[in-house]
This record gives structure tokens, sequence and C-alpha cells, in this order.
């Protein structure tokens, strides 16, 4: 499988990034840095993103229901050199069904997310899954 994006950005201004019918702007300058989601948010947005879509595909394979799911992702980041080094999450998975099996579904979470591979071989990465029942 291949994947390609398009990212522009202007001098002295910010940047965007185009995805299929998605664009995504991100700040680069000092003036938008409270504003505009910056290149490493932008990266844990992807291993979030990875963490969701994983949900809803075992979803099918696992045979459960959910109502919604949320993840909150922080990192610790390294100066020297720049890099992350440390990512924790937590996922709640708010479902009322009883056949949810939530360590298998983080077990192929961690198994089968092409991100969350990608990034366990570069830094140390810990999760909390829990299912919430509305």
């Amino acid at each position: 499988m291949n994947y390609s994006i398009k990212a522009t950005a202007t001098s002295k201004n910010n940047a965007s990034i185009r995805i299929k019918d998605t664009a995504i702007n991100f700040g680069t300058t000092k003036d938008s840095a409270e504003t505009l989601a910056n290149p490493a948010e932008l990266f844990l947005s992807s291993f979030s993103a990875c963490i969701l879509k994983n949900v809803e595909r075992f979803s099918d394979l696992m045979h459960f229901e959910y109502n919604t799911t949320e993840i909150t992702v922080s990192a610790i980041r390294l100066e020297k050199p720049p890099r992350m080094d440390h990512i924790n999450y937590e996922l709640k998975v708010y479902s009322q069904d009883q056949t949810l099996n939530i360590n298998l579904l983080k077990k192929n979470i961690e198994k089968f997310g092409t991100i969350y591979n990608t990034v366990s071989q570069c830094c140390t990465i810990v999760g909390d899954v829990k299912k919430i029942s509305e």
C-alpha cells in the first residue's frame, strides 16, 4: 500500500497539508504557536487516528458495538537530538456491549496499527484502554 500527501508553506506565514479532500492547516511561525497545531501535535494526531480507526475496524472483526470512543495522548520530547521519547495514551470506549473484550482490543490495536507499529520502533508507548458503560 502506498500513501501520498502534499504540503505547502508560505514564507513568514503558515502551512497546509492536502490529503484527498482534506486540508489541514498547521503553524510554522511563532505567531501561530497558540492557535494552530504544530508538527509534533500532528504526529500525535496521526497516532490517535490510527488507534481510533482500529477501534472501528475491530468492532466489526470482534463483533462488538460501541457508541463513542475518545483518546488522550501525551508525549515527552527529548531535546538532543530532538525526538519523541515516550508516548502515553488513554483510550475510552463507551459501550454497553457485554461481548467487548477490552484486553483483546488493546492487543489488536498494538499488533495491527500501522502508525502504532511505526512509532513503537523509535519510542516507548504506554497505553490504557478502558470500557465505559454508559
